[in-house]
């Protein structure tokens, strides 16, 4: 039987969402590079990608929504069907998961009744198992609308969604504050963030994740090797009179024999069988 055809939007709600697209679509000097904001601009409405919004992307875009939905069925965070107003994702990659996210995960579920990538009956969380967002020295990490909860254990990760449930103010460790799944759909669709204290509260990186920036730009000292496990540590200062090692002969890009490139351990002739 036929797929019928994707109902469209109300009429009202038609005209905002065009003029919102035009907008979109201008910013980018070919049309087609616009489809992912687009998708996100349709998930605000509806809270996931439904057939109008497929349909609704490849009209302004001169697409078929064949070519819309293999985009919007790629990437992950397009919802396919109704979810939950909080999107509550636990890091079960693998520094995650040994530092307990899987335990997280497993209370999780259990706490809430619900399986991966199912939602509450009041419509309030929607929890999924997620891959790694790059926020390992934080682990384990709880997101809610791709905002960081970091350092997270089972109790506060159980006190986090019962806060989202009730309505009650969960603060994420860095960025903007959280807003609801479809108002956050609208953000990354490219519109500006404007609720109080929004801009002010973006934040970015920790402190552990910017140690190697600080190395690198010689505002730390030089890293330490500790001695081996069981050895006691020896306070030795260390010695500002070294030279820089030389550079190896091997590190550029001209191919050059073992015993050339290789000065302390020099290659000598491969004996032939039975000789030696």
């Amino acid at each position: 039987m036929p797929q019928l055809p994707a109902p469209d939007y109300p009429a009202e709600v038609r005209a905002r969402l065009d003029a919102d697209a035009k907008e979109v679509i201008a910013r980018y000097p070919d049309s087609r590079s616009a489809l992912l904001p687009l998708l996100h601009l349709v998930q605000a409405e509806e809270g996931h990608v439904t057939r109008t919004g497929i349909r609704f992307c490849a009209e302004q875009l001169g697409l078929t929504t064949a070519e819309v939905t293999a985009v919007s069925t790629f990437y992950t965070m397009y919802r396919r069907r109704p979810g939950g107003d909080y999107q509550v994702g636990v890091c079960t990659n693998t520094l995650c998961a040994v530092l307990g996210g899987d335990a997280i995960f497993d209370a999780l579920k259990q706490h809430l009744g619900v399986g991966n990538e199912e939602t509450t009956p009041d419509g309030k969380v929607t929890l999924e198992h997620i891959e790694c967002n790059a926020a390992c020295d934080f682990a384990p990490v709880v997101m809610v609308n791709w905002e960081f909860f970091d350092n997270q254990t089972v109790e506060s990760a159980k006190r986090l969604v019962d806060d989202l449930r009730a309505g009650r103010t969960a603060l994420p460790t860095r960025g903007a504050p959280l807003c609801t799944y479809q108002e956050t759909a609208r953000i990354l669709a490219g519109f500006p963030d404007e609720r109080p204290g929004a801009v002010e509260a973006t934040g970015g990186a920790g402190h552990a994740s910017l140690a190697g920036l600080r190395l690198a730009r010689g505002e730390s000292g030089p890293a330490r090797v500790g001695p081996p496990r069981g050895v006691p540590q020896q306070d030795t200062p260390p010695h500002h009179d070294e030279q820089p090692p030389k550079r190896h002969p091997s590190s550029h890009d001209a191919p050059q024999k073992t015993s050339d490139s290789d000065p302390d351990f020099p290659a000598g002739p491969i004996a032939e069988e039975g000789e030696g």
